[in-house]
């Protein structure tokens, strides 16, 4: 089941994004082209089964996260662009698909299917929700209903009162020593535009930085790399405290060159279309040198790269 909802911005949140400078497309050598493969989600690119175990890792090694069981960290990863990647959030991983960069849900994945996963040379993405409670999920107890807001479209979940991070923090970094613990090498935050959606909470764009910049200091504080997903409104102010982006329908919306500033920077984005064909967006894909592929709402197995 797709975990991820499109958001509308109304107000003064589109007036925000038409402040944004308008972004283009960088130049060089393309790496968006792959070829399909019989099975797997997510993500264009050349698809190499190795690949170094997904693009180069660089930065410095991290001091050991609170809590944990110390030694040294190991260096971030941080997925170069245009690197192929799979997302399957339904379900146990598959891992038959041929490419470096695996996304799959932490809750349902245990640290055996991430082992197998690195063991073939892959890196693996911890898919988390970190924006809306979801009745389905083990620490569902956790939040207190003063958090709990209105529903945001899919079965079981509840819009987050992101303001209180007081009560929120605690939950996220449990949640996020679990990706550590199984040996994730990142995490996909989900949900972190809430700004934009009718959520029941008056959710302005500071609570939201705010938010986001926590969510990417808890990641990176267990040695993690981290993605912004969507909220692509606030990517200039906050491509320098993720590692890589995840997008979904950029080019549906025409709102693939926002992404920029992440392939600038070097890193990754990992972006899907559900309704559009590729014919209608990998040639702009490879451009802009983003990893690109459509895939079924749901998010199972079956991918079509670029």
């Amino acid at each position: 089941m797709r975990k991820t909802a499109r958001t509308t911005l109304t107000g003064a949140a589109v007036l925000a994004a038409l402040a944004l400078s308008a972004l283009t497309g960088c130049s060089g050598p393309d790496r968006g082209e792959g070829a399909p493969r019989p099975s797997g989600t997510g993500g264009s690119g050349t698809a190499h089964g190795t690949g170094g175990g997904g693009g180069t890792a660089s930065g410095s090694a991290r001091p050991p996260a609170p809590g944990s069981s110390g030694g040294p960290r190991k260096a971030l990863w941080r997925p170069r662009p245009g690197l192929a990647w799979q997302w399957q959030l339904d379900g146990r991983v598959d891992p038959s698909t041929d490419v470096p960069v695996y996304d799959i849900d932490g809750f349902e994945n245990s640290a055996a299917d991430v082992a197998r996963l690195h063991r073939a040379g892959r890196k693996v993405i911890c898919y988390v929700n970190v924006g809306s409670w979801e009745d389905f999920r083990p620490d569902k107890d956790a939040f207190p209903r003063s958090v709990l807001g209105g529903t945001n479209g899919w079965k079981g979940e509840r819009w987050l009162d992101i303001r209180r991070l007081d009560v929120l923090r605690p939950v996220m970094e449990r949640r996020f020593d679990m990706c550590r613990d199984k040996g994730f090498d990142a995490v996909e935050p989900d949900l972190v535009e809430g700004y934009g959606n009718r959520t029941g909470f008056p959710l302005t764009s500071r609570d939201q930085l705010r938010y986001n910049r926590m969510i990417a200091a808890i990641a990176h504080e267990r040695g993690l790399s981290v993605g912004l997903k969507n909220d692509l409104p606030q990517i200039p102010e906050l491509v320098g405290d993720f590692d890589f982006a995840v997008n979904e329908e950029c080019a549906q919306y025409g709102e693939c060159g926002r992404l920029t500033p992440f392939i600038e920077a070097g890193k990754a984005v990992f972006h899907v279309e559900y309704a559009e064909p590729t014919s209608s967006f990998c040639s702009q894909s490879r451009r802009l040198h983003l990893s690109s592929m459509l895939k079924k709402p749901e998010l199972g197995v079956w991918r079509k790269p670029c």
